[in-house]
Order: C-alpha cells, then sequence, then structure tokens
C-alpha cells in the first residue's frame, strides 16, 4: 500500500488550467483517469487526509505510485481526451458500464449495389443504416417479417444471392412475394435501391406518406373493379399498421431524442435508455457500473453519454436528450453533443408533460434491472469483496488479491498437452488477458512437470518484462535458478524471446493488449498477479512454487485446488486448507478454476481436431487446397494416390510433372496411418482421404 504523500507534486507544479489527468500504479499501469476545468483543485482533492476520502478513492490513490497530466485548451477538448484514454486504457478504478450483451440492430446495407435488411450486431460499418438496438433479435425479424411484403428487399446472404443468379432461379422469398429477386433481374439495382429507401424511410418514422399512398391505390384498384389488387394493398395496409403497433406511439410530436434514467445505492448505479424515434420507442438498452469513487448523479449521466455517443456521428445523435440530472458544468458536455451531431443538441431534464411521464418509465425500469442485478452472485460487489476477503484470511495474504491467474493443463491420453491461464480482477474475468499454452518442453503425460513449465515461462516472461522497464535491477544473487546470474539471464535475456513456446504459442484473446513502457496498456505477462491458482493438488502446488523459486519470485502467494473434495492446498502443507461449502470465497476459487479448464480444454480439443484433419499432402510445398482436392477426387482415396506412379498424377488437370514428383516422394516417406475401426460395428474403413481418428470414435476422454 503506497502512501499519496510520496508521490504528491510539489505546490506550484499543478498548472491552473483544464486538463486530463492519470494515475499510475507502481507496475505503470494507468490505473485511473479523470478531467478537471482546474487540475490544481481537482488533483488537491485526492491528496487530502485519506480518512476523508470515499473508501474507492482511498482505495485508488493508496494503490497508485505516481500522477501525470495533460494540459488542453478547453473542457470540451478534456472531455474528449478523457473519452479516448479511458477506452485506450481501460483503467480499473474508473466507471465503466458493464453491458452484459451486443445489443442487435436492425441494419439495411446501402453500401452495396443491391441492398441487404439483416441483423447486426457489434461494431457499426461505414455505408450500413442501423435501427434500434433492440432488446431481442427475435423483434427485428418479426416486424422484418411484416414489413418485407410491402417492401420487399433482398434479406439473402451474399452465398444465396449468387447462387441464385448462377441457377436463374429465386429462393422461397423471390417465389412467395417477399423479395423483389434482383438476383434474376426481375428489377433493376435502381429500382431495388428505391425499395430499400423506402424502407428505411418507413422505419425512421415516415409511415404517414406510405400508408396513404396505399390507401389511394386500394381505392382506385376498387373503383376499377380490380379486387384481388385491391385486396393486396389492404393486406399491405394491414402488415404496416401492425408493424407499427410494435412500437406505440409514447410522443404525439413526432420527437426525436434519447431518454436516460438512472437508478443508484451506494456501490452501484445502473442506467437504461430508450431509444425514441419519430415519437415511436425504437430501442432500449441499459448498463450496471460500479461506483468506484464519489460520483453525484450528473457524473454518472456525463459517463454514460460518453459510453452512448463516444462512438457516434450525425443522425445517430439525436436533437435532444433527456436526462434526471445535468453534468457540472453542463456546458462542455452539450458542446460535445453538437460537434459530435453537426447541430445544435438539447440537453435537459423533462420538466412536465409527456417526456416526463415517459422518463419516469424510463426509471422504474432501471431500478428493475438495478434490482434484478444484486440477485446476480458473481456480479455483485459485496459479495466479490467479501470472497475476496474471505481468501486473504484462509491462506493468510498480507492484502486481498485483486489479480488472481489461475492455470489448468489439458490433454488426451498425453496427446495435445496443452494449458491455459486465465485472468480475475476484482472478482471478474478480465479475459482480454488470457493466456494458453503449448508444452514443447518434453512429450507425454506428466501434469506436475507441464505446470512447472508453464509457471516458469510466465514469470520468466515477467521478469523480462521488468528488465526491460528497468524496474528488476538488481545483481542476481546466488540461487536463483539454480545458477545464479546465468539462471536470471536464462529466464529473461534473448533465449525466452526466441523460444518459440513462449511467442508464439501463447495465444491472447485480444493481440492488441499489450503494456508498453511508455503508455502504460497490458502486455502479455508484464503484469503480477497477488495469488496463483493452479488446478489440482499438492504436487501441482509444489512444481509451481518451485518454479517461482527458481526465478527468484517471492511475492506471489500459490495454491492450488484440488477437485475431489474442493480442498486448497498451499505450498509446504501437509494438510489442505478447507473453506466452507457456503464461502463465497471458496465460489470464486470454484468460479476460476472451472474457467481455467473451459479455457484449457477448449484449445486442446481444437489442437486436437487440426491434428486429426491434417494429410500428408499438407506438407507438400506449393500444392494448394484447390489441387489438393482435385487429386483426391481423381483417384478417390490417399491410399490409391500414393499408389500411383508420377505419369499417372500428371493426369490430374492442373498437376505437372515437377509437382507430381514432389507429390510422390512427399507420399513415399510419408508413413501410411493406421487403418480407422468403425467403434459400433468393428468394421475396417478404409483410407479415402480423410483422417481415420477423424472417422472413429474418441478413444479416451478429455482431461
Amino acid at each position: 500500500m503506497a502512501d499519496p504523500s510520496s508521490y504528491r507534486p510539489k505546490p506550484g507544479q499543478i498548472p491552473d488550467s483544464p486538463g486530463v489527468y492519470k494515475f499510475r500504479d507502481e507496475h505503470g499501469r494507468v490505473i485511473y483517469v479523470g478531467k478537471a476545468k482546474s487540475l490544481r483543485q481537482r488533483l488537491a482533492n485526492y491528496f487530502q487526509d485519506l480518512a476523508g476520502l470515499h473508501p474507492r478513492t482511498r482505495t485508488m490513490v493508496t494503490t497508485a505510485a505516481s500522477v501525470e497530466w495533460t494540459v488542453v485548451s478547453t473542457e470540451v477538448e478534456a472531455l474528449q481526451l478523457e473519452y479516448s484514454w479511458i477506452k485506450e486504457f481501460d483503467p480499473r478504478f474508473n466507471v465503466k458500464y458493464r453491458d452484459d450483451k451486443s445489443y442487435p440492430y436492425l441494419a439495411v446495407t446501402l453500401g452495396e449495389e443491391f441492398p441487404r435488411v439483416q441483423v447486426m450486431r457489434g461494431a457499426k460499418k461505414k455505408g450500413v443504416r442501423y435501427f434500434g438496438p433492440y432488446a431481442h433479435a427475435w423483434a427485428i425479424r418479426e416486424t422484418v417479417d411484416l414489413l418485407l411484403r410491402v417492401f420487399p428487399v433482398r434479406t439473402c446472404s451474399a452465398g444465396v444471392f449468387k447462387r441464385s443468379a448462377q441457377i436463374g432461379r429465386p429462393c422461397l422469398l423471390g417465389y412467395i412475394g417477399k423479395c423483389s429477386a434482383p438476383c434474376v433481374g426481375r428489377v433493376s439495382p435502381e429500382e431495388h435501391r428505391e425499395l430499400a429507401e423506402e424502407f428505411c424511410d418507413f422505419m425512421a418514422g415516415r409511415t404517414g406518406a406510405h400508408l396513404r399512398r396505399l390507401e389511394r391505390g386500394m381505392q382506385e384498384a376498387a373503383e376499377e373493379m380490380e379486387y384481388e389488387r385491391a385486396a393486396r394493398l389492404r393486406d399491405d395496409i394491414g402488415a404496416l399498421r401492425r408493424a407499427m403497433e410494435k412500437s406505440a406511439v409514447v410522443l404525439a410530436d413526432a420527437t426525436d431524442a434519447d431518454l436516460i434514467a438512472l437508478a443508484e445505492d451506494e456501490l452501484e448505479a445502473a442506467v437504461q435508455i430508450f431509444h425514441v424515434r419519430g415519437g415511436r420507442v425504437r430501442g432500449q438498452r441499459g448498463w450496471v457500473t460500479d461506483k468506484v469513487e464519489a460520483v453525484t448523479t450528473g457524473d454518472l449521466v456525463e459517463h454514460a453519454l460518453q459510453q452512448l455517443y463516444g462512438e457516434e456521428q450525425g443522425d445517430a445523435v439525436p436533437k435532444e436528450v433527456l436526462v434526471p440530472a445535468l453534468p457540472e458544468p453542463v456546458e462542455p458536455v452539450a458542446q460535445w453533443l453538437t460537434q459530435r451531431r453537426g447541430s445544435q443538441v438539447s440537453l435537459r431534464i423533462p420538466q412536465r408533460g409527456d417526456k416526463k411521464d415517459l422518463m419516469a418509465t424510463v426509471e422504474r425500469n432501471a431500478q428493475q434491472a438495478l434490482a434484478l442485478h444484486k440477485t446476480r452472485r458473481a456480479s455483485d460487489l459485496t459479495t466479490r469483496s467479501r470472497a475476496l476477503e474471505e481468501i486473504a484470511q484462509a491462506l493468510d495474504l498480507d492484502t486481498v488479491p485483486l489479480r488472481i491467474e489461475c492455470f489448468d493443463i489439458s490433454h488426451l491420453q498425453g496427446e495435445d498437452v496443452v494449458a491455459s491461464m486465465v485472468v480475475f480482477e476484482d472478482g471478474l474475468a478480465r479475459k482480454s488477458e488470457y493466456r494458453r499454452f503449448q508444452i514443447k518442453g518434453f512429450a507425454g503425460q506428466d501434469d506436475v512437470r507441464s505446470m512447472h513449465e508453464v509457471i516458469g515461462r510466465r514469470f520468466k516472461r515477467y521478469l523480462q518484462e521488468k528488465q526491460k522497464s528497468g524496474e528488476w535491477t538488481e545483481e542476481p544473487t546466488e540461487g536463483v535458478d539454480g545458477a545464479g546470474a546465468a539462471g536470471v539471464a536464462a529466464a529473461t535475456g534473448p533465449a525466452t524471446v526466441a523460444d518459440p513456446a513462449v511467442d508464439s504459442d501463447v495465444d491472447s484473446t485480444d493481440p492488441t493488449d499489450r503494456l508498453t513502457d511508455e503508455d502504460g496498456r497490458p502486455k502479455r505477462f508484464a503484469y503480477p498477479p497477488q495469488l496463483v491458482v493452479v488446478d489440482g493438488g499438492a504436487p501441482q502446488v509444489a512444481a509451481a512454487r518451485r518454479a517461482m523459486d527458481e526465478l527468484g519470485i517471492d511475492d506471489v502467494a500459490v495454491c492450488g485446488l484440488a477437485k475431489r473434495l474442493e480442498e486448497v492446498w498451499l505450498p509446504g502443507e501437509d494438510d489442505p486448507v478447507v473453506l466452507p461449502r457456503s464461502s463465497e470465497g471458496l465460489y470464486l476459487l470454484q468460479r476460476v478454476r472451472d474457467e481455467a479448464h473451459r479455457f484449457a480444454i477448449t484449445y486442446q480439443r481444437s489442437k486436437r481436431g487440426k491434428r486429426l484433419k491434417s494429410s500428408p499432402l499438407d506438407a507438400v510445398p506449393g500444392l494448394g487446397e484447390t489441387r489438393r482436392q482435385a487429386l483426391l477426387k481423381h483417384f478417390g482415396s490417399l491410399k490409391k494416390l500414393r499408389a500411383a506412379t508420377v505419369e499417372e498424377i500428371c493426369q490430374v488437370p492442373g498437376v505437372g510433372r515437377k509437382t507430381a514428383e514432389t507429390v510422390a516422394a512427399a507420399l513415399a516417406t510419408a508413413a501410411p496411418s493406421a487403418p480407422a475401426v468403425n467403434t459400433a460395428t468393428g468394421e475396417i474403413i478404409e483410407d479415402d482421404g480423410a483422417p481415420p481418428a477423424a472417422l472413429s470414435a474418441e478413444r479416451g476422454q478429455d482431461r
């Protein structure tokens, strides 16, 4: 625990101007980003008596080891820079709204020659018109199914569209009138684009013109006694009205607005947003956040606005944003929203009428969301804090383990041996820092030896990063890594960097997530845990402890969780620590262990699947997928191809003599695979080019 006075800037050193500041911990990682109208006044608040600080703020300043700042010209620039740094560094003590789902949008790909209507999730793409977000994808599909009767826009994938164009026959939707079938030329690209634009107009709320046009057409058809056409138009009008009923009118003046409401307690806050377009609720979303510092409702609103509009431009930012409380000061935020939209944005609190009534509805949704969140045990801040405290007490740790790393070994009867590393921070999974390993130090099944190798490789990389950053400058002592200076050199020198088992076989769910000395972003293995958990009992724990002792790592605790009785094993102890079955600490350790097991076995299965699909032809240089398939199709099986002469191989279209000689030589040196057996019948399956093991049942169980 650091003393804030040890890194407090000198009096007069902090400028009295707008800016953005960053707190870093002892490892250089950014843990908090904030902005201020006056940096001097704001930062002075952090260096007062610790007893007067909010508990989470007190934890932040005692975790930090330094503070730095950047001066900007205006408060709007400070707001923009703060948002950019929060997105870049992902500071652990900043307010972050945790959204447990990727909301679906109704999207129209206007950038394509033949626009397509589809459900989309994730980041927004250029040339696509979005409507929503919706709570459920099925709600989008129901709406689209009704509208396709009137606006028969393409909904098929690129593959289906291309296939229909090749065979000259549309898909089923084209036959039943729910697609204008541009794939076979029933409509021109211009006519199809006009249909797509009318679809977008209707979804944007301009519904009256389309209904009036259809009603006139129905009346004209009836007057001309074209009753079948009149009936079709009548059904089209009914379909449009049913689609409109799915999003009821809430504001009579065709308002475009977003309504944001909050429900909060001392520890957490829930935010709900209703998107109103054309007077109708077109979408809804919500988030939950921990209150990591003493924040007001206005501060939470400001963070929600950053989360909501930080990546948006143009019409995605509405003309009006209604909130329960205004940020202080409100002018920079309103100006920032105006810049993102490109025209004036009204940011205000509704005082009366329909908008105030609708805001009350949004607030009720926020209260329900917070109540539901509180019932979710794994996401409850109080429960997580209690779990970490119980672990610290049970393992006799000096501090609660805010960062826990868990390792697991997985293999199938000694083949494809892999390991996983999962990371939990503040009791929550941090998937961007998950890693996975291949065991290459030896062959065969040895969980204890595998654990020793993986732990050693993980902390060798940690020492290497410390050496690069200049944190580790001590002369190594005798006994480190078993050989003094040579051992540490082996741990941190070029050999580790060149080790393919470390660099090429360690994977990350986010390859851009790195920690550099300059900017403080997370990098592979650069941030140490307070607790290492291994999946196993006393032997695995001893192996992990021995690997760290060899590297001189003595400030990281180790424990193991055995599956049989859920016992917690500590290094050098003859008896395990038994936590009560109702213990939140045990529950957290089980979640960490189970997540490591899931991550390891997923990787092991993927590697095994790739191996089983391999073929001797894969190793032939210059032989691509097309010619491999052509060879197997011509000869019928790998066995017959292996028996063929070079002249016979040359008869395959696209295969020259040089390639044929290479193929023949490769197959001659490759050992023929053992025959596969159908375990249901006992029948030997002839080699037909597919890997035999892929045709038979798995021999053994995943571990």
